[in-house]
This record gives C-alpha cells, sequence and structure tokens, in this order.
C-alpha cells in the first residue's frame, strides 16, 4: 500500500479520527502503509481494522496493537477499544482511533477509494492498473496462484495469500496494492446470494474467470442453480469493455457468456474445437503433471508443455489463467513460455512430498511417506478430482486417505459424504481415516467396499493417531489429506509435515 496519512483514511472509511485536540493535527498527518486485521501483524506504520468474528472481537487486541507501536486503530466500539487500552495498562489516549458505524464496510470503503485512486493515477501517467477476478466451486485459489505466476514475470503483481476471498481477505489484499503495480489479481468466493456482487462493488474488473459450478457451499444457496447465479456475480462485475474467461466444459459456466459486457473467452480441458483456449493430447506422467499441447490464439500453432502443477483436474486450472493472462495483455507466447513453470504459492493444496518421519515420542516408527496434501478446503467437486489423481500420485504405494468432513453442504451432507466413500474405494484405497462425525457416510460406504476404516471425532483425536505406536501407517504409503478447512485436515497435513526430517517437493 501506499503512503496515506490517517487524514486521508478516516475520510476514505467515512470515520471519525478520534485523538486529543492538542495533538489532532500531527496524529491527522501520521503516516499509514499498511492496513492490517491480525494484530500481531501491528507495527509503526500500520492502521489496525478492529473487526468482530466468530471466535474473537478485535476490539479486544487493541491495546496490543498501542504496546506493538501501531499508528492508529480503526473501530466501531469506542468503549471497548478504550477498555482494552486500560487493560493493557495504556493511556486511552495513547493510541489514535477511527471510529465507524460498522468496521468491513468501512474497510470495504477503503480498499474501493484506495483502488479508485490507484486507477486515476496510473491514468493520469498513462498507464493503467490491470484489475483481474476468479471464481468457480472449485479451482479458484490454484487459478489464482497460476495467474499471479503468469503476470508477474510481465510487472509488479500483487494477488491475495492463500484465500483471502471474502468481504475482509479481498479489501486487505486490494490495500496491499501501490502506484508501482500492474496486475492485482482477486480471488472471489461466496457462501451466499450477492456476496459477489459486495466484492467487485469494492473492485470492478477488467477481467473475470469463472471455472464451473458445483456443489460448494450448498447450505447458503439452496440449488446448483443457485451457485451459478451467484457466481455470475463476477461478470456484473466487468467494466464496459471487460472480459469474461468462461469454462465451455461445464454447461452452467458456459450459458454466461450472454452477459459479458464485451470479450468472451472460453477454455475447454476436454480440447472442445470451439473454445478460444484449449489442451488436446492430455497425458499423466509418471508423477501425475499433465503433459499437453496448449492452443492459444496468437500462437502458430499448439505447444507442447508439461504442468508444474499435479493432477488432471489442473489443466481447466491453466487454462483459466491463460486466459485470464491473455485478457490483461499479455502476448500468447510468453503464456505459453511461461505457463509450464507456474508453480502454486498457497499452502494445502496439491502440494505433494516425499517426507521421512523419525521415530515419534509416543511410539510411532520411523517411516517414509508421500504425502499429498490438498487439505485446505473440499466439496464433493475437488473431492473427486483430487481422488481422481490418487492412483497416478501413489504409483505401486500402498493408498492412505484422510478426510475430515465437509461443510456446508446442506441437504447433500449426508450423500456428497457417501459419494466419498465411493471414490475412496475406486481410488484403489487400502485405508480410510475420518475425521469427524458427519464424514460417518464415507466411512460406511468405504468400508461396505472392502476398505479398511478408522473413525476419529476430530483432528486432535486423528494426530494422536498416527503419532501412536499403533500408527495405522505403514513406511512406503501414498497418504492423501483432504477436508474442510474448518474440521482440520489441514492440522493432520501439517503435523506430518512437522514431524519430518526431510522434505522433499516430487
Amino acid at each position: 500500500m501506499m503512503t496515506r496519512t490517517l487524514r486521508e483514511l478516516a475520510a476514505m472509511a467515512g470515520g471519525t479520527l478520534i485523538a486529543p485536540p492538542e495533538a489532532l493535527e500531527e496524529v491527522a498527518g501520521r503516516a499509514v502503509s499498511e492496513v492490517v486485521t491480525d494484530s500481531r501483524r501491528a507495527g509503526p506504520s500500520s492502521l489496525f481494522v478492529a473487526i468482530s468474528g466468530e471466535r474473537t472481537d478485535g476490539h479486544a487486541h487493541v491495546g496490543e496493537v498501542a504496546a506493538q507501536g501501531g499508528a492508529a486503530a480503526l473501530v466501531s466500539d469506542l468503549g471497548a477499544a478504550r477498555g482494552a487500552l486500560a487493560a493493557a495498562g495504556t493511556a486511552p489516549e495513547a493510541l489514535p482511533l477511527v471510529l465507524v458505524a460498522d468496521t468491513v464496510e468501512a474497510l470495504g470503503a477503503l480498499a474501493r477509494a484506495h483502488l479508485a485512486d490507484l486507477r486515476e493515477r496510473a491514468a493520469a501517467r498513462g498507464q493503467a492498473l490491470t484489475v483481474l477476478g476468479v471464481t468457480g466451486s472449485v479451482g479458484k485459489t490454484t487459478t489464482k496462484d497460476l495467474t499471479r505466476r503468469l503476470l508477474a514475470a510481465q510487472g509488479p503483481t500483487v494477488a491475495p495469500v492463500a484465500s483471502f476471498n471474502n468481504e475482509i481477505g479481498l479489501p486487505v489484499t486490494v490495500l496491499a496494492a501501490d502506484e508501482s503495480t500492474r496486475y492485482l489479481v482477486l480471488e472471489m468466493g461466496a457462501s451466499g446470494p450477492g456476496h459477489i456482487d459486495y466484492l467487485t462493488g469494492l473492485a470492478p474488473l477488467d477481467a473475470a474467470a469463472v471455472l464451473m459450478v458445483g456443489h460448494a457451499h450448498m447450505a447458503g444457496f439452496g440449488s446448483v442453480d443457485g451457485v451459478a447465479a451467484a457466481k455470475a456475480e463476477i461478470l456484473h462485475g466487468l467494466v464496459p469493455t471487460g472480459t469474461a474467461v468462461l469454462n465451455l466444459d461445464d454447461p452452467r459456466t458456459a450459458a454466461m457468456a450472454p452477459l459479458a459486457p464485451a470479450t468472451v473467452l472460453t477454455f475447454s480441458a476436454s480440447g472442445n474445437e470451439a473454445a478460444h483456449i484449449r489442451a488436446t493430447d492430455v497425458e499423466l506422467d509418471a508423477q501425475a503433471h499433465a503433459v499437453l499441447d496448449l492452443h492459444l490464439p496468437g500462437l502458430a500453432g499448439p505447444r507442447r508443455l508439461r504442468l508444474a502443477v499435479p493432477g488432471a483436474h489442473n489443466v481447466a486450472n491453466a487454462l483459466a489463467a491463460a486466459g485470464l493472462a491473455l485478457a490483461a495483455g499479455v502476448q500468447a507466447e510468453a503464456v505459453a513460455t511461461a505457463l509450464g513453470s507456474a508453480r502454486l504459492e498457497s499452502p494445502h493444496r496439491m502440494d505433494v512430498h516425499e517426507v521421512h518421519l523419525e521415530p515419534g515420542a509416543e511410539g510411532a516408527p520411523a517411516m517414509d511417506l508421500l504425502v499429498i496434501d490438498d487439505s485446505y478446503n473440499a466439496n464433493i467437486d475437488s473431492m473427486t478430482a483430487s481422488l481422481a489423481a490418487l492412483p497416478a500420485l501413489a504409483g505401486g504405494r500402498r493408498r492412505v486417505v484422510a478426510v475430515s468432513e465437509m461443510r456446508e453442504l446442506g441437504e447433500s451432507c449426508d450423500a456428497d459424504h457417501t459419494r466419498t466413500g465411493e471414490l475412496v474405494a475406486q481410488a484403489g484405497a487400502a485405508l480410510l481415516l475420518t475425521i469427524g462425525p458427519a464424514a460417518a457416510p464415507a466411512a460406511a460406504a468405504a468400508r461396505a467396499r472392502g476398505v479398511e476404516t478408522i473413525e476419529v471425532p476430530d483432528a486432535d483425536a486423528a494426530i494422536a493417531l498416527v503419532s501412536s505406536a499403533h500408527t495405522p501407517l505403514r513406511d512406503g504409503d501414498a497418504v492423501l489429506v483432504k477436508g474442510s478447512n474448518g474440521s482440520g485436515a489441514w492440522r493432520l497435513a501439517d503435523h506430518l509435515s512437522a514431524c519430518a526430517k526431510e522434505k522433499s517437493p516430487r
């Protein structure tokens, strides 16, 4: 973020700057170059945004921000903020406060004003700040990472950390851009209607990709058609000259083309000749990486390349990233050259590693494992893709699957978990470890098909089991870890990595 004064930020947020009258002018001119929502990251040039969440209220941490030398805090509860300062032994006036009615809405207002100003400044220099967005039921973060890698080779690029794709994470990403930023890549998630409309209202898009319409967050949408309507909101957020990048292999996504205000670029991982961007002659090599012929507008002919990310399902994500890069003005030759080496940057997404575990303190023996960490999030579509990749990734190894329960599935919860158990069996797994009571149908379905199953109540129990002398893991196993973020599969994946004496990517 470019340096701005507290006076500017208070005006952008629609807030009131609170400081002792005799110091108000000096405080108003104080420089801020970073906006944070985590008090642990607050420093001398930081504006801390106090957000009331499910687990904690940021107002309770305002005292920590003051102790760390934070520049100011954006708050909606003046009494709570001052109480936190007093509890920390800090004078109530020690930390300037910007008082607003709602800190999440004020954060969004900050991002909206900041981006509009950056675009105006770029235009005044005869340049452009190109803003790109991606949504879809699966693959958003992978596509965002690949797009960032393609664009970063062309100029300064800002993209979210991990999956900062909601009404808090997206504004924080926008506020990380500054006058040097050439490309801003945004991931847009939704758990209900209107969510993406809100996000594009903060950051209107020059190009937007819709990956596919699936079964994510079904509890918030009611039906797959409801999901489609919500994902289509991203196209409403395109500027009048904006480009829509759409998956021709997904009928609901392809049907969104009439909503695009200008150009439409389509992509097809199945090689559909009607698509502008497509992959043909796709093969998986011995390490489950796709090798394909890439067809791009502007290339003299197809280009044979190997993707750096494993899994056949990532062909579509790579093509979407290529489409966004083309929409951003990158030459086809540069896209084709960079796509084969583009890697993922966010954790817990098809992160495949060979690990060597030393003997555990609780009696677990030493062993070598192939850990396939795809544990950040899950719905039945991403679960299907991960399990489809397991046989090629595992090769001749014994296959073990650990899944934590999938969340926000609504009425399809039992059916989707049952289908997961069926897919585990189809993938040739010898063992299924389920985490959480909602995953019980997965265990039942896999058990009925001859797969050994172990059910544990939570991630702590899973970690304790694999760390014990009774661990079900064996030397040489390939272990796929998958599940929704809130149900803790990622903790098991992190535990396996943390216990590894050696870790090498494959």
